[in-house]
């Protein structure tokens, strides 16, 4: 995978729970944070108290091999119970292209029993860390694009397992 090529990563997971109880727990944005091996803790900025289209987020993540650093995030999709999008941008641009974009989409079962859940996050379009890390090392470009997408992928599924979880209980 290159970064040319738009890396992406999504996983799925049933939850038996209605998808209103499972849309309250991915539209809390602490509840990510509790579950996530990256995500350390997340804080809503400027006065706002919850998800609405434009609320921005801070966030701080840690990472073994990449440190620990801070990000914020915007809010770019939220329609209930169905998609909650957020788009990681420059702290000092809330307003520019997206560094990484994150989504959870819900799709309920026709009788409202369960829920299939989708979790996944695509990188750029704009020009982050990751693109910085691999023009230092362009020969390298697949093995750092795909090292760093199996870390999403672990984080993104323990993210779904504690989701399901809670949401089971």
């Amino acid at each position: 995978m290159r970064l040319a090529d738009g890396p992406q990563v999504e996983c799925e997971i049933e939850v038996a729970a209605p998808p209103e109880r499972v849309w309250r727990l991915v539209s809390d944005i602490s509840t990510s944070a509790q579950y996530s091996p990256e995500l350390q803790w997340v804080e809503w900025l400027d006065g706002a108290e919850g998800p609405a289209v434009g609320a921005c987020f801070v966030g701080r993540n840690s990472n073994a091999g990449l440190g620990e650093w801070q990000s914020v995030s915007r809010i770019a999709e939220f329609v209930e119970p169905l998609t909650f999008r957020w788009e990681v941008v420059r702290e000092d641009d809330r307003n520019g292209e997206a560094l990484t974009v994150w989504t959870y989409t819900l799709a309920p079962a026709a009788d409202g029993s369960s829920t299939r859940l989708r979790h996944g996050m695509r990188i750029g379009p704009a020009r982050g860390p990751l693109q910085e890390f691999v023009a230092s090392a362009p020969e390298r470009e697949e093995r750092i694009v795909g090292g760093r997408l199996a870390q999403l992928r672990a984080g993104i599924e323990a993210t779904l397992a504690g989701v399901k979880a809670e949401a089971e209980a």
